[in-house]
Order: C-alpha cells, then sequence, then structure tokens
C-alpha cells in the first residue's frame, strides 16, 4: 500500500475543501472574458454595487481541468497518470479510421453519442451490467425499437455502485460528473471538483479595428472582400480570482475501494495545480498568470506542490489497479453509419 499523504490526513473527516487563486493578465491590465451567445460578457453587479465578471464558467473551468490530464504531443495521458482508466472511441468513416477521441476529450464523458451509440465494443454494456441498471432508451436506439417499452427501469437505484463502476472504467468521471440518461434516467453524479474565475471592480475596455483588403478595399464584404471594421470589448479589473470545490462528502458516499478516495483527491488538486501554473492562456486575448494560492477551508491547509502530487499519483494508481479495468483503456468503435442511425 501507498505511504500516507499530509494532505490527505489533513482532509480525513471534512466535507470540502476551498481554494481560491488570485489571477492577474500576464502583460498589460485588459483581459478577454468568455461569451455567451446571445449575451457577451456575463456581467453583473452585487448588491453593494461593486462591478463583477463572469471570466470563465464552471463548464468552461471543468473542461480545460480535464484537458490538463492529456499529453497532446505523446496522444496519451500526462505522463504521471499514466495507467488511469478511460474510455477511448476510434472513430470510423467508410471503414477508414480517421481519428480518436476519449473520455477526457468529450464534453459529456461516458455519455458522448461516441461512446453510447457505439457499433463495436461493450463498455456501456459492462458498466450497465456491473452497476445494476436495467435496460433504457440506448438498447432501443441501437435496435431501432420505439420508446413504448419503457418498464424495465430498476426500482432500487444503488448511486455507490454506480460510483464504483464508474471508478473501475472513467474514474474522472467520478470528479467531473455524469448522468447516463440513456441506461437510466436517475444515472447522474454531479460534479465533485467544480470551479470558476471571475473578475471583481471592473470596467469595460472598448477598442477596434479594421480588417484591410489591399487589392479590393471597397469590394463585397459578403464575400469575404473588402475593409471590415470591427469594435472590439475587453475589460479590466481590481481583482481576478479562480474558485474550486472539492466535494470531499460526496466522494466518500461512493464507497470507494481503498485507496480511491484517496488518488481521486490527489488527482483533483494535481489538476488544479497544473491548470494554475500551465492552464490559464484562456483565450489570446485572455493569457493570465497565478499570483497567489490558497487554502480557505479547512483552515491552515495548503495546496501541496506539483512535485508531490506528481510522486503520489503513479503509487495511487499502482495500488489501485485490482479495483481499474484490465486493460485500463477500454476501446470501441464508432461509425458515421451510427451517426445516420443505421
Amino acid at each position: 500500500m501507498p505511504m500516507a499523504y499530509g494532505w490527505i490526513e489533513a482532509l480525513r473527516g471534512l466535507p470540502r475543501m476551498l481554494i481560491e487563486a488570485d489571477l492577474k493578465p500576464v502583460q498589460g491590465d485588459r483581459f478577454q472574458p468568455t461569451g455567451f451567445p446571445d449575451l457577451g460578457a456575463a456581467t453583473y453587479r452585487l448588491p453593494d454595487g461593486t462591478e463583477m465578471l463572469l471570466v470563465e464558467s464552471a463548464q468552461s473551468v471543468a473542461n480545460r481541468l480535464e484537458a490538463v490530464c492529456w499529453d497532446e504531443a505523446a496522444q496519451d495521458l500526462a505522463e504521471p497518470l499514466r495507467g488511469l482508466p478511460y474510455g477511448r472511441a476510434r472513430l470510423v468513416k467508410a471503414d477508414e479510421e480517421f481519428g480518436f477521441t476519449t473520455t477526457l476529450h468529450e464534453a459529456h464523458r461516458l455519455n458522448s453519442p461516441y461512446f453510447m451509440l457505439a457499433s463495436q465494443g461493450d463498455l456501456l454494456d459492462r458498466v450497465q451490467e456491473e452497476s445494476g441498471l436495467q435496460g433504457g432508451k440506448r438498447q432501443r436506439q441501437r435496435s431501432g425499437a420505439q420508446d413504448e417499452d419503457a418498464s424495465a427501469a430498476v426500482l432500487h437505484f444503488d448511486l455507490a455502485r454506480l460510483a464504483r463502476t464508474l471508478f473501475k472504467y472513467d474514474p474522472n468521471s467520478l470528479l467531473h460528473g455524469v448522468f447516463l440518461e440513456k441506461l437510466d434516467g436517475r444515472a447522474r453524479l454531479q460534479r465533485t471538483l467544480s470551479g470558476f474565475i471571475e473578475a471583481r471592480e471592473v470596467a469595460p475596455a472598448t477598442s477596434g479595428g479594421v480588417k484591410n483588403d489591399r487589392i479590393s478595399p471597397s469590394g463585397d464584404t459578403s464575400l469575404g472582400y473588402g475593409n471590415v471594421p470591427f469594435s472590439r470589448t475587453e475589460y479590466v479589473a481590481q481583482q481576478i480570482t479562480a474558485y474550486f470545490n472539492l466535494d470531499l462528502a460526496q466522494l466518500r458516499a461512493y464507497r470507494l475501494p481503498d485507496p480511491g478516495f484517496d488518488l481521486l483527491v490527489t488527482l483533483a488538486l494535481w489538476k488544479i495545480r497544473v491548470f494554475l501554473e500551465e492552464g490559464l492562456r484562456l483565450r489570446t486575448a485572455c493569457d493570465l498568470q497565478c499570483r497567489e494560492v490558497r487554502v480557505t477551508k479547512p483552515e491552515g491547509a495548503s495546496l501541496p506542490d506539483r512535485a508531490a502530487l506528481e510522486e503520489a499519483l503513479p503509487q495511487l494508481i499502482e495500488a489501485c489497479r485490482p479495483h481499474f479495468a484490465d486493460p485500463p483503456v477500454s476501446e470501441v468503435v464508432w461509425s458515421e453509419k451510427a451517426k445516420k442511425g443505421s
């Protein structure tokens, strides 16, 4: 068994861990927040009149925390995470493989259609059977049957059993949540690790420019010709803060095999640490850096440094290997035929 780790011992019996990080632009003072369709930047005002801005949403931060797990150059998990289970879908068109995706890349993880509608591979069948879920929409979709026979739902639903099954095949989903409604409408795991970034005392910084066409400045802009002026709104802020919330009570409720709880807590803290060190180039005009990170709950705790976390992760993964799928990467095949429903 792996040795005891200080950050795990400090969290024994506590309901949650709260972390804050002070951020600032790498250069200058302006930054570009995330934009929402039909809304633009998410500005709001506190009851005391303070002007606020949502820089990065919870969904976006979840995606970015997952992204740090993948080594693009190696096309594999980041080295400290090798051996961690996940799902991999090979993508096929006209009988030729043109790429792949994984449960780490898909926003809905195992609930992605590239896994739910896979033409080969039994990953979801195993998850369904081992978690005790009854047949649902997924089976009817794959067989072409209608929705009239939906009476097979199991009366008792064991959330912890589902969590332990997902720990075997895709433990990342226990941190970022998953909703397997095509297996069972009750099969929903909320995020145990969440985060967002907001700015305080903000003001817009409006600028603009022109896309110049040196050949046909008065050409048809609908076809891409001509000079096109544009406006741009960035922001400045007195303070930019990233917030992270790790729900320890929910992780314990899953009753994972030892040392599953220790592994997921360590993985969550590693994700936060790497995101703050390497993942803060959110957009071209939103390149941030971390000035200070602190644990606000429990009092007196601190975020472990990256080296300590990366030393612990391989030991914890090895200790959990008897509870993981073998092999750890569960492969399925998705074909274009599945997209067309044939």
